[in-house]
């Protein structure tokens, strides 16, 4: 009887062992295969994210753009190279193909507008139409770029107001840059009344905007007739100045201009207002 339960349990270990000799030769190819492909594709992923990075650093790309898209260039390779793997092995990964595009859309239709200002973002890095430091007027606010990211981009206003403005419509909506050719036009405007002497007025604002000591003599300051009518002559004053002096000028040089209109008797118009009867 022992004899029988021994030679029953023999038997089964040989059917077992021949299932193990013939999962280990039908798989052992697919398995030294899909090492294989992890090891090379690895090594491959590594060495071409390390050539982007060097392409991008030549291409004074930003730091943070660098980061993000080396992050998704390998996550996109690492996610191709497993489901490849898992298809060697031998695993169904429809299923799996399946749910990860639906998780894409989902993550795609509720990330809508962070999507947006994420590519916003990636256009700005690309396009560099401002950089850190320069004052840019953009969505109705105007102020110094403190930081580009990836999804927003941070101004500081004149009044020390923190501006946060999200990339996706300040990628694809208008961008003043003040600081494109080194120095900046200061755009005033004053006015005198009718009856006064324009060249004289003129002569006496230039001779004051020169007396500014952030005022930049060349370009020349310009003073010129804006508009005439309702009783004054709107004059357009434009000094040119550095970035760092922007609003000292801006400020600086109307003050200068009126005390030095009073000190020459250059009138400034009437408010006239016109009554209506009810």
């Amino acid at each position: 009887m022992l004899l029988l339960q021994v030679d029953q349990m023999l038997s089964k270990s040989n059917v077992w062992m021949d299932k193990i000799k013939e999962v280990a030769f039908d798989y052992s190819p697919r398995i030294i295969g899909a090492i294989l492909v992890y090891l090379v594709g690895n090594f491959v992923i590594n060495k071409s994210a390390s050539l982007i990075r060097t392409l991008l650093i030549k291409r004074n790309f930003d730091s943070s753009l660098q980061t993000f898209l080396l992050s998704i260039y390998k996550v996109t390779l690492l996610i191709l190279m497993f489901l490849a793997i898992a298809g060697m092995i031998g695993i169904d990964i429809t299923g799996f193909a399946a749910l990860l595009a639906g998780v894409g859309i989902a993550i795609g239709a509720a990330l809508n507008g962070s999507l947006g200002n994420l590519a916003g973002g990636v256009m700005l890095m690309i396009y560099k139409p401002f950089k850190v430091g320069d004052i840019i007027e953009a969505q109705g606010c105007m102020g110094v770029v403190q930081e580009i990211g990836i999804f927003g981009t941070t101004i500081l206003s004149p009044e020390n107001k923190t501006i946060i403005i999200p990339n996706g419509g300040l990628s694809t909506g208008v961008i003043t840059n003040f600081n494109t050719h080194g120095n900046l036009r200061v755009d005033l405007m004053m006015a005198i009344a009718a009856s006064q002497d324009i060249d004289k007025a003129r002569e006496v604002a230039i001779e004051a905007i020169k007396q500014h000591p952030t005022v930049l003599s060349s370009p020349a300051p310009e003073v010129n007739v804006l508009k005439v009518g309702d009783g004054m002559v709107q004059l357009a004053i434009r000094p040119y100045t550095t970035q760092s002096n922007y609003w000292d000028v801006y400020f600086g040089v109307q003050e200068r201009v009126k005390k030095a209109w009073d000190a020459a008797s250059v009138q400034a118009p009437i408010p006239t207002h016109i009554a209506i009867n009810k």
